[in-house]
Order: structure tokens, then sequence, then C-alpha cells
């Protein structure tokens, strides 16, 4: 299989794209980054930490100017499920490789998520998962090179589906 500069990894919170994205940088022989660790580390803080401190809004300006500056060639690039919102962001990170979408249904997230209301998301107060989960549909869209159904699949069965993706690509 060609060797990417990078993968970038996109979806929404549960989708897998931190616990699959370490099995894709085994495979390809990348480094692996998850940006919300990033963020972590710069502020010295957590996800919930950061909105509960100020708002959702500034956790996605704070994640938008981390991964804008970001300089991640040859990763396996776990993004935060807010990450789309970010134009530059998302612009900077697709220089390095190809985006993919961990496509899963509102159900099996629900099914995966147990900890919504206290994960770090960044989402409107009172707004509801199916909201969010509306309102992100299009914006991983946009931004998808690759997009990969998750739905009913174990990890390998969505590891092996996205090299296969990849290769197709070459």
């Amino acid at each position: 299989m060609k060797k990417y500069n990078s993968i970038v990894l996109i979806g929404m919170p549960g989708a897998g794209k931190s616990t699959l994205g370490v099995l894709l940088a085994k495979e390809l022989a990348l480094d692996f980054v998850d940006t919300d660790m990033l963020i972590q580390l710069r502020e010295g803080k957590t996800l919930q930490e950061i909105i509960n401190e100020s708002d959702y809004l500034n956790l996605r300006r704070i994640e938008g100017e981390v991964i804008a500056s970001a300089d991640l060639p040859n990763h396996v690039i776990a993004t935060g499920g807010s990450a789309v919102y970010s134009e530059e962001g998302m612009a900077n990170l697709k220089r390095f490789g190809p985006a993919i979408f961990l496509n899963c249904s509102a159900e099996e997230l629900r099914r995966r998520i147990h900890n919504y209301e206290q994960r770090g998301i960044a989402k409107a107060p009172g707004q509801s998962f199916e909201e969010l989960f509306a309102e992100r549909q299009a914006l991983y869209r946009k931004y998808a090179d690759i997009t990969v159904d998750c739905d009913g699949r174990s990890l390998q069965q969505v590891l092996d589906q996205v090299c296969r993706e990849l290769e197709a690509r070459i």
C-alpha cells in the first residue's frame, strides 16, 4: 500500500477515531496523534474543564487554533468531533493527507457513549445529542475524502475497510 503522508480521521465522538487511529498507525507505520490531547496539553485542562470555565464556543476556538497550526506529517490524526467547525483547521490537516469520515448512526453512537454530558463535547447548552449529530453530518461529509460506515462492524472490519479504501486511491 502506498504510504500516505498522513491520514485524518473525522467523525462524531464515539465513532472510534482514537481507537482505530492507533491500529491504523501501526498498520501504515505512521505516528499517531489525537488532537483532543494536543488541546489538553496546550491548555493544561480537560476539554470538559475548558467548557465549564468558559463555554463550548471557546473550546471550538481553541481547537481551531490548535489544528490550524498543527504540523503533523507522517501521522494518523484523530480529530475531535468538532474539528470540522474550523475551516482553516481542516484545510491545514487535509494538506497532510485524506480525511476519512467514520460514519456511525446516532443510535450506534448512543450505544457507545454513556458519558455524553461529561465527555467534553463542544455543543450548545441544551442541545440534544440528536440535534448535534444532525448539525455535524453535513460538515463531516463536506470534508470527507472517504466515508466508511461503522454500524454493525467490528473494529477489525472497519480497519480493513479503511485500508481497502486507501489502497483504491493509489
